[in-house]
């Protein structure tokens, strides 16, 4: 089955990519999660659209990941979320809630997929996240999560 990647997928390709996968894969987790559409004669045009979106929001290099790292890492990322008094959290905080937090703190905008958390967090503290800003560039940052 050939499908045409919307989302990066982990051994298999980046948006735009035009892969060949069995039936059952490209139907049962592909194609309902989002990570792919089918491929059609005019597909071209859909993958040039999705390449030029990649494009304007990727980073643009080495170099531009590795300015990027520096600013992530010297800027301190401060979460609020509801706690109970023992610092056990009402739910837990995703990678999604970490983004808009660096957003807060001052930090670029990053997409929540970037984000490598090494745990749930599921308690106050400070929880050291990984950011992969690049195939070579991997940024490290602490996030601090306080009762709110």
């Amino acid at each position: 089955m050939k499908l045409i990647l919307t989302q990066p997928v982990d051994g298999l390709g980046q948006p735009g990519d035009v892969v060949d996968v069995k039936d059952g894969f490209g139907r049962n987790f592909l194609q309902p999660r989002g990570f792919a559409v089918a491929w059609t004669k005019g597909g071209e045009k859909q993958v040039t659209q999705i390449k030029r979106a990649q494009k304007a929001k990727a980073v643009r290099g080495v170099d531009h990941a590795k300015e990027i790292k520096a600013a992530l890492e010297g800027t301190p990322v401060k979460l609020v979320a509801h706690a109970g008094a023992s610092g056990k959290l009402f739910g837990s905080v995703t990678a999604a809630d970490v983004a808009v937090a660096v957003r807060n703190a001052g930090g670029p905008a990053l997409d929540k997929r970037a984000l490598v958390l090494s745990s749930a967090i599921k308690s106050t503290g400070e929880y050291k996240v990984q950011v992969k800003l690049h195939d070579s560039v991997t940024a490290n940052i602490v996030v601090n999560v306080v009762a709110g």
